[in-house]
């Protein structure tokens, strides 16, 4: 399965890029692939926003090949 993984704001200064691209078949939702992301980044915060293919989804959206999933920080406003 290939995912193409988009990062924003933060996360993507975090990471030091705003996307990648990922070929796995033992990712199932987007919290596990989120789970992947952040292993060993304790940086990044664990709760975040979810999109793919452009809607918002829960974390337990069922990744499908080719998905585009785009992962957003928290936001705050005043």
């Amino acid at each position: 399965m290939n995912i193409n993984v988009l990062f924003f704001a933060s996360l993507k200064e975090h990471l030091g890029k705003s996307g990648m691209q990922l070929e796995s078949d033992s990712l199932s939702t987007v919290e596990s692939l989120w789970r992947e992301v952040r292993a060993g980044r304790e940086a990044l915060p664990e709760q975040i926003l979810f999109a793919v293919n452009h809607r918002y989804v829960h974390a337990d959206y069922q990744l499908q090949d080719g998905d585009v999933v785009a992962f957003f920080p928290p936001v705050t406003g005043g």
